[in-house]
């Protein structure tokens, strides 16, 4: 059925209408130029008189345009009744007309404001840091990456996650107040959806984060992320990209969805070794969290030529500030701890433990070295271990399953938990004996039947069925219950616990335990390392591996004579003779003291210093 004229045109008119303020402004401007167009010509037309006194036709539609615009400017006005009544017509249509200009103004206004404020418009930036998706974790990466940032001129973090706008700029404002230079930029998409990429301009960014979502299928989330970006088609130089999965079972997925150029870091597997290896030695994740942080000492790759041709054992005391711990070689290869007779080739970049860069500094003159209090031989005793686990998460199998393969033949984990693991328990273990006693961790009597002095170790896992905030809570009650029954008992145990939330640590410290593991922000520091150094990921993955160096606290009288003057550099020469090196010490008197707990990296190689029976020397070592 054929559509009339008048129904054309009315469809052709609204479809105009619907392209927004432009288009209505456009009408407007027509409807002005048709009513100053017919008002003058019906002044040439109908009072020829008035036409001439002002100017002719030219000055009759300069006089109509004037009137439409300023109602006020028609007060003047003289001549024969009919212009008058023609010039106030004019008058009352430019009033109707210029009313109609400013409301569509104020609202096309008004919308673009709202636009702006969900975010949904595109940046413009070059070398900045995308964040995709949004957690917890988010105002970690943030203050962060603004500590790594402090030495540029300008710099930019931005987030796309699939929240307000505002929102995000309001919590963010209110965790970190002072980001200095770093500008950061929130803009509101999901990162799932192609299109809401291309907010944040990928392909002039310097690297881009994929940070796990809050969730059961968090993985999913990041896979996808993954997927999209590798098989996008990059406009010049592809960034640094780096993202993290939940569980170790979709890794390899992941890996293969983001491609050879992709870093993916396992959450789990990291959480796992850092209790299992921080479960043997108190304040090793201090240590960690201090590497891994740009607020304190970091790891930088740095050029000597001055040591070329020199051996590793010979740099260890060759710095001022700085304490290498392995080598960066041309080729790419990674060396951390290696042997002390390792020739430094030309090229090749020292990996040192430093505050900044900048501080990095070479000595005009060795340090002395007191050799009369150095000790040969390690105090350690070979013994196996006796564990207790509190509790039971998807992780405590992965913990029984590693920590097989470090203890002594003959060593006991038992757990407790309200009810038994239906599984996890039972796989072959070489060393382990696995036993089960039935606890509710929050109730004193239940947790006093445990035997607890016969422990050397115990292990508080966090409750993964509940929420975050609550399983916190609860393992605070926890820690006061063991904690005040190691008093009455003589303090016989060491005690490891995960937690959630990092803010919870200093309210835990009067429970005394002497490691927390954060490992949520331990991802979130390792993740922002890599995004500015991809290079360092073979570093630390030497330094989570059991099978490479690792850091360790070892007993301070195994490295200097208790109580002996002497200095940071004759840790360095003892711990140097037994093919180790030392980067800092832990003072046991001080291990309640946030915000350090008692460890002390990258000390002053000069000043005095001496250590007692119960303080430790952290050393990379293979064993």
């Amino acid at each position: 059925m054929r559509k009339s004229l008048r129904e054309r045109v009315r469809y052709w008119f609204d479809g105009t209408m619907d392209r927004g303020t432009p288009a209505l402004i456009g009408w407007l401007g027509l409807a002005s130029l048709a009513l100053i167009t017919l008002v003058s010509s019906a002044v040439v037309v109908f009072a020829d008189k008035d036409t001439e006194a002002n100017g002719g036709w030219s000055g009759v539609v300069w006089m109509a345009l004037l009137r439409t615009l300023d109602p006020g400017t028609m007060g003047g006005d003289t001549g024969q009744p009919l212009f008058l009544i023609l010039m106030l017509t004019v008058t009352i249509g430019g009033i109707f007309i210029v009313s109609a200009l400013i409301g569509v103004m104020t609202t096309g206004l008004e919308i673009r404001i709202q636009e702006l404020r969900k975010g949904k418009s595109r940046l413009i930036e070059h070398g900045h840091t995308i964040v995709l998706g949004w957690s917890d974790q988010i105002f970690t990466v943030i203050a962060e990456l603004v500590e790594a940032n402090q030495s540029e001129r300008r710099s930019c973090v931005v987030i796309l996650a699939d929240r307000d706008k505002a929102r995000m700029d309001d919590e963010i404002r209110r965790r970190i107040p002072d980001p200095g230079k770093t500008r950061v930029i929130c803009r509101s998409g999901s990162p799932l959806q192609r299109g809401d990429l291309e907010l944040v301009s990928p392909d002039t960014a310097k690297a881009i984060m994929v940070l796990p979502p809050v969730g059961d299928e968090s993985d999913i989330d990041v896979i996808k992320v993954l997927l999209l970006l590798n098989s996008r088609t990059w406009q010049g130089t592809r960034p640094n990209v780096v993202a993290a999965v939940q569980s170790s079972a979709n890794l390899a997925a992941a890996r293969l969805a983001a491609g050879e150029n992709t870093l993916v870091i396992d959450v789990d597997d990291i959480a796992v070794r850092l209790i299992v290896q921080s479960h043997r030695q108190s304040g090793l994740s201090t240590v960690f969290n201090e590497l891994l942080s740009f607020m304190s000492n970091e790891i930088y790759p740095w050029t000597e030529p001055r040591l070329t041709g020199s051996t590793y054992g010979e740099s260890l005391n060759a710095f001022e500030l700085g304490i290498p711990i392995g080598l960066h070689r041309e080729d790419g290869e990674i060396l951390v701890n290696p042997p002390m007779n390792t020739v430094i080739g030309r090229g090749d970049r020292l990996l040192t433990v430093a505050e900044d860069d900048l501080l990095i500094k070479a000595a005009s003159h060795r340090p002395t070295v007191v050799r009369s209090a150095i000790t040969a031989g390690d105090v350690r005793t070979s013994v196996p271990d006796r564990t207790l686990m509190i509790g039971w998460n998807p992780r405590a199998a992965k913990i029984i399953s590693l920590l097989d393969r470090l203890v002594k033949p003959g060593s006991v984990v038992d757990v407790a938990a309200p009810r038994r693991p239906q599984e996890g328990m039972s796989g072959r273990l070489d060393n382990l004996t696995v036993g089960f006693k039935q606890c509710d961790p929050v109730r004193r009597p239940s947790l006093e039947t445990l035997d607890l002095g016969s422990y050397r170790q115990i292990v508080v896992l966090t409750d993964d069925a509940i929420d975050p905030g609550r399983a916190d809570d609860r393992t605070l009650v926890t820690l006061l219950h063991l904690r005040d029954i190691a008093i009455q008992l003589g303090d016989p145990y060491s005690i490891v616990t995960e937690m959630n939330d990092d803010a919870n640590r200093e309210v835990a410290q009067v429970t005394k335990a002497d490691d927390f593991i954060v490992s949520t922000k331990v991802i979130s520091l390792l993740l922002t390392q890599l995004t500015e150094n991809r290079h360092l990921y073979a570093v630390f993955t030497d330094l989570f591996d059991p099978k490479g160096s690792e850091i360790y606290l070892k007993p301070a009288p195994g490295y200097l004579v208790p109580g002996a003057e002497a200095n940071f550099a004759t840790v360095i020469e003892s711990a140097r003779r037994r093919g180790e090196t030392a980067i800092g010490y832990r003072l046991a008197r001080r291990s309640d003291e946030p915000p350090l707990y008692g460890v002390y990296l990258n000390p002053s190689k000069t000043a005095p210093l001496a250590l007692d029976e119960g303080d430790t020397v952290v050393v990379l070592a293979e064993d």
